[in-house]
């Protein structure tokens, strides 16, 4: 049996970011080009279903981020989940779900780098795209190897100018279904009860398109990783874990709603962002451009936050001696410049095989980080069901968040993580992902074991 590390551990990073920086990092670190550009796959398969599908995956992330968020509030620290896992259960867990998010993070960070890239080159074809990847990863670096403020800053701007433009283009979508913008006629409802109705496809089309946009919400998790470099931790993720889950499903929701309600499910086209589509039918000039900025700024953000959350993540393991030591080196000004550098050399790698081999050994490790937050958020809601008994025993003063209907919803997301894999498997686009994942899963889980055992070996 393990020795639970004690509930609040001094961090030796900077406190540089504010309250501003993690409200924006909820908002924004979640809305990516998985929302502007790939919910049009979702709104294919569900029809105006898409907005149930939005409820019922943002309804699992709310439950997740509400317990995450009580841990993190609790007992702040720069592994966040991954220390929640490693107090509840044992070092293997820490270790397990640290490791794997990391994975995921660094691997994600390669697709995100690619189609900036990709629409820099677009603009500036002068320019190859090796040397927009290059650009990018180069000025985030240097943005993370200096003072966190400057990640905060980065993160502020890039989410106020997503929230923005989600806010602008609900406001325009709204206008044109009453009819009032020029050389517009209302649209009403017949686009939610024409063209099959609300359900064409049935619940079984519902069903299919929450697994077609359960993992946009991914990324909510990094501002319980953030919270821990900032002045107050506990008040400022319960600030920002309380605002974000609301807001985030009402973009998410709210943009389903009036895509549906402005156009024919039916008319949606594979690859071509729904927002673009809706813009040209309200006649705003030059939509597609419009978005392709927003895109490009959606991927440097998400690329920046991911950087960020992968460096604390590894540094985190090294503190607990699950990753070499080496990693433990932090700056004056409280930075973890070589946790920061490893992140970066890994990604760079995930960057030149998506470059070099998008359809064979990158898709191949696509594959294997697909399904994994799965896991994390599996582990997230376990943890939350061992501390919260220990939390209400030895500090009870520190559940300044808590988590609603303790211990029911809790096990209802724990069926629902257990109904999505479910779907996943007998699902023949979704099949391989879950595989792949949970081969993945299963290596790190064998490593984590091996070293449980010669742990124990040692100490016998």
């Amino acid at each position: 049996m393990h020795d639970a590390p004690p509930l609040v551990e001094r961090e030796p990073l900077s406190a540089g970011l504010k309250q501003r920086h993690l409200t924006m990092l909820g908002l924004g670190g979640v809305i990516g080009a998985g929302l502007f550009v790939g919910s049009g796959a979702g709104i294919a398969v569900a029809g105006p279903g898409i907005v149930l599908s939005y409820l019922i995956a943002g309804a699992l992330a709310m439950l997740i981020m509400r317990m995450l968020g009580e841990m993190s509030a609790a007992m702040p620290a720069s592994g966040a989940f991954s220390v929640h896992a490693e107090r509840a259960l044992g070092r293997w867990a820490g270790f397990s779900v640290g490791w794997l998010y990391w994975f995921l993070l660094v691997v994600v960070l390669a697709v995100e780098a690619t189609g900036a890239a990709q629409i820099a080159h677009g603009w500036l074809p002068a320019v190859p795209q090796w040397g927009w990847v290059l650009l990018f990863m180069v000025v985030f670096t240097a943005a993370n190897l200096a003072a966190v403020k400057n990640f905060g800053e980065f993160e502020f701007w890039f989410a106020t100018l997503k929230v923005a433009a989600i806010v602008l283009f609900l406001a325009l979508s709204l206008l044109a279904v009453f009819g009032v913008l020029p050389d517009t006629e209302p649209v009403g409802l017949t686009n939610l009860t024409g063209h099959g109705g609300l359900l064409p496809h049935g619940w079984s089309g519902v069903v299919s398109g929450v697994l077609a946009v359960v993992f946009a919400f991914g990324g909510l998790e990094v501002v319980t990783i953030a919270a821990a470099e900032s002045d107050d931790p506990a008040r400022a993720v319960g600030r920002a874990v309380r605002s974000a889950v609301w807001r985030i499903l009402f973009f998410y929701v709210g943009s389903m709603l009036v895509i549906v309600t402005v156009l024919p499910w039916s008319s949606m086209q594979p690859g071509k962002s729904p927002y673009v589509m809706v813009l040209d039918r309200v006649g705003v000039p030059g939509a597609g451009q419009i978005m392709n900025v927003v895109v490009f700024v959606a991927l440097l953000s998400a690329l920046n936050a991911n950087l960020y959350g992968s460096s604390r993540m590894v540094f985190s393991l090294a503190e607990r001696g699950e990753a070499p030591r080496g990693l433990l080196k932090v700056s004056s000004g409280g930075v973890p410049r070589r946790a920061v550098l490893a992140s970066v050399a890994f990604g760079f790698v995930s960057v030149l095989l998506n470059l070099k081999w998008p359809d064979s050994v990158f898709l191949y490790l696509l594959n294997a980080v697909g399904a994994v937050l799965l896991f994390v958020w599996g582990l997230i809601a376990v943890s939350q069901l061992r501390l919260r008994p220990r939390i209400e025993r030895e500090a009870p003063e520190r559940l300044v968040l808590r988590m609603w209907a303790f211990p029911y919803l809790t096990w209802v997301a724990l069926a629902a993580m257990g109904v999505v894999i479910v779907l996943m498997l007998t699902d023949d686009t979704a099949r391989p992902q879950l595989l792949w994942s949970a081969g993945a899963t299963a290596a790190v889980l064998v490593v984590a074991g091996l070293r449980e055992l010669r742990a124990r070996r040692v100490r016998g």
